[in-house]
């Protein structure tokens, strides 16, 4: 990755960046674009909605700067621009605001997104095992209370503190680093008063076992800190969920692609060197990863990715040819239609970003309550510290007072609430075959009241099958020798259904047409209607004709089958009170059987993926809130704009990553989904509730003196305990056996 500034908050590896004026010009990455500029940069340590602000704000208000936005999962800051704005002005804006910048690297990007999640993950490890020894040396303190001698006591405080000390300079970097890149710039953060907290109660504890006190806090300080760790790895794991749906997306789309210059020569260029115009070979077996108009040549195309249709497409001259289309049997040549920029594949990571975008309104809450939080909490510790004082306490007794007020306020039980919901329920649904991905997921699934499935791969497996029965004598094992020579999914079925045999001999594909060979010495040809001079069937499902010499054609039938829980799982969605309907890319004809077959009354064949996009903006600006069940390249738009979104486990990983969850064995996890994550909104209120509630009781006893620092702590970590059985309560049935 090339650095172009970094001083930002909460960079996991804790080294010293470089300042601006050293880092890299960001200059050879900026895209011309018409009369515009564009460039596309990693920012790291924007962690909520005031940082998004903040950024887009500041960038937006550079002269010449039409857009700027940032998109909080993934880190990516996309900048518009005309005139003579320089790249690295743009950067060192960003850096100036105290966040990390660096060229766009999705490869690099991941790593650090992963060393973060790892470095949280052993600094939570570290305070976890930190607490857990001080404590034994807690408990032996207040069980020999009585007869405990005043050395014993002290020793073992010794002791506490040299375990806490590396503890909270090791796990504590996350908070105090983020807390300094915040201070030194004059503004705050839900890191300064936890910084805060741990510093003073470590500080008041080693005062205390200098001076020989009953008392020490060293417990206190690391039991804070662990808690506090868990929830901040939680929230970088989805982080990093999240940036894997860009990367996804980035990785196919970032292919090389063999130009043919104006003199006939070819090259292998990137897709983002292709401008509209420029003549491109598509060779069998690549992936379209620009949009392009076909000139010459004629093949059968994979579409399953863009359009939802199983069956391959025959395309050819004057066609044209979408971005995520497979070739699959003949050279093609054709014209660029639109830059890689421009492409469906970019349309699609556009709505990708657009969907992203949308989940905000949850974490702008949470936003709020942290903007309100920190300066309640800094207000209420300094109050109640100046009123004892001046009240004719201590200074060392006003102290422990105002320390018991930060640590019995840390939102230990607020910032578990949700987050230990969330791990509660993932475990729940993990063993029901369903797999969270999203952090907020749960709350958004359980305000779902309409559900929207694809139907290839979704409804349906999404592999034909033979249901011909009742064939001639031979029929199958002689119309298998010619399929076997071909990759056309209608011709592996019927293979599949053959089993192992000889090949044909001469068999030649025609694309668009079918085979024809040699079978015993006889002519035969296996494919269309058109192919065999056989009439065109009526039949829902895909057909294929096989002819033998001057024998009659005989037709060959296959199905795509439903889902064999399909059936059973729109009864229960329906039973938990949602809408069903599909919206699909595939036939008209093939989607109303499934829907008939289904009980389904609406649907929408042939949809596009801004097809599908639009249907869901629709039902959204009808009050209706949309789960989107889909497994295509076609539904990562709408899979990223619905309220909430599934895959299933064999869906392409961009279409896992852009949903919320992704579920195994069928369509039954989908009921069990709902009604966990209905559940877990329940008791998400009722943890958020208590935790309300816990600071409306704890605050005053600390404000008035009546709690010491450690019964602060035991307070706080009791109230974090009741917080965590209440979410265990996800464990027990959630629907009664039939």
């Amino acid at each position: 990755m090339n650095t172009v500034a970094v001083d930002t908050a909460g960079c996991p590896s804790g080294l010293a960046p470089p300042s601006a004026s050293e880092a890299a010009d960001p200059s050879p990455f900026v895209r011309r674009v018409g009369k515009q500029d564009r460039l596309s940069l990693t920012v790291r340590g924007a962690k909520c909605g005031a940082c998004l602000s903040r950024i887009e704000s500041a960038v937006a208000a550079l002269p010449g700067v039409d857009n700027a936005r940032l998109n909080l999962s993934t880190g990516r800051l996309d900048i518009a621009w005309t005139g003579d704005l320089s790249a690295q002005r743009i950067a060192r804006t960003v850096s100036d605001l105290g966040y990390g910048v660096a060229s766009l690297d999705t490869r690099a990007g991941d790593t650090e997104h992963k060393k973060e999640e790892q470095s949280l993950l052993l600094a939570m490890g570290v305070a976890g095992f930190a607490t857990a020894n001080i404590m034994l040396l807690s408990v032996s303190v207040w069980g020999g209370h009585d007869e405990m001698g005043e050395a014993t006591r002290q020793g073992l405080h010794a002791v506490s503190g040299v375990i806490a000390l590396p503890t909270l300079l090791f796990s504590g970097r996350p908070f105090f680093r983020s807390a300094w890149n915040v201070l030194k710039r004059r503004r705050t953060n839900m890191d300064v008063p936890i910084s805060l907290a741990l510093i003073l109660a470590f500080s008041v504890s080693v005062a205390e076992t200098i001076r020989g006190g009953e008392h020490a806090y060293f417990d206190a300080a690391c039991m804070l800190l662990f808690f506090l760790l868990i929830g901040r790895f939680l929230d970088a794991r989805v982080r990093r969920r999240a940036y894997s749906a860009a990367r996804d997306l980035a990785a196919l789309a970032s292919r090389t692609v063999t130009r043919i210059s104006a003199t006939g020569t070819h090259e292998p260029v990137r897709a983002e060197d292709i401008r509209p115009g420029d003549r491109i070979l598509l060779a069998p077996g690549e992936r379209a990863v620009v949009d392009m108009l076909i000139e010459h040549g004629e093949s059968e195309v994979d579409e399953s990715l863009v359009t939802g249709e199983s069956l391959p497409r025959f395309s050819a001259a004057g066609m044209q040819l979408m971005a995520g289309s497979i070739n699959l049997s003949q050279p093609l040549t054709g014209r660029a239609t639109a830059a890689s920029a421009d492409s469906l594949l970019s349309d699609i990571g556009r709505m990708l970003e657009a969907g992203e975008q949308k989940r905000g309104a949850y974490r702008r809450i949470a936003d709020k309550a942290v903007s309100l939080y920190v300066p309640i909490v800094h207000s209420t510790a300094l109050l109640t510290f100046l009123g004892w004082w001046l009240a004719g306490l201590g200074l060392r007794e006003s102290i422990l007072i105002a320390v018991s007020t930060l640590i019995i306020t840390c939102p230990c039980a607020l910032a578990l609430a949700a987050p230990v919901v969330q791990v509660v329920a993932a475990g729940r649904l993990f063993r029901g075959g369903a797999y969270l991905k999203s952090g907020d997921a749960l709350e958004r699934i359980a305000a779902c009241d309409h559900v929207v499935f694809d139907k290839t791969g979704t409804l349906t497996l999404g592999t034909p099958r033979l249901v011909s029965i009742n064939l001639p004598a031979g029929t199958l094992q002689d119309a298998a020798q010619l399929a076997r020579a071909s990759r056309h999914p209608l011709s592996r079925a019927l293979t599949a259904a053959a089993g192992p045999g000889p090949l044909a001999a001469n068999v030649k594909e025609r694309p668009g047409l079918g085979l024809e060979g040699t079978v015993n010495g006889i002519a035969c040809r296996l494919g269309s209607a058109e192919w065999t001079g056989a009439r065109a069937s009526i039949h829902n499902g895909a057909t294929l004709f096989f002819v033998r010499g001057a024998e009659l054609p005989v037709e060959l039938r296959f199905e795509d089958d439903i889902h064999a829980s399909a059936s059973a799982t729109i009864a229960r969605l329906r039973k938990l009170g949602m809408g069903v309907e599909i919206v699909s890319g595939d036939r008209s004809e093939a989607v109303a059987e499934v829907a008939r077959t289904l009980g389904i009354d609406h649907w929408t064949a042939a949809a596009s993926p801004q097809d599908k996009v639009r249907r869901l903006e629709q039902l959204q600006s009808e009050g209706k809130h949309v789960l989107m069940v889909g497994d295509g390249l076609n539904d990562a738009g709408a899979l990223a704009l619905a309220h909430a979104s599934a895959a299933p486990g064999g869906a392409l990983d961009v279409s896992q990553s852009a949903s919320d969850a992704v579920y195994s064995g069928g369509l039954a996890p989908l009921p069990l989904l709902v009604r966990t994550a209905r559940k877990a909104r329940t008791v998400m209120l009722q943890n958020f509730g208590f935790a309300a509630a816990y600071n409306l009781v704890a605050v005053p006893i600390a404000v008035l003196g009546h709690a010491t620092p450690l019964v602060a702590a035991i307070a706080m970590s009791g109230s974090s305990l009741i917080v965590c059985l209440n979410a265990l309560r996800l464990n027990l049935p959630t629907e009664k056996p039939a």
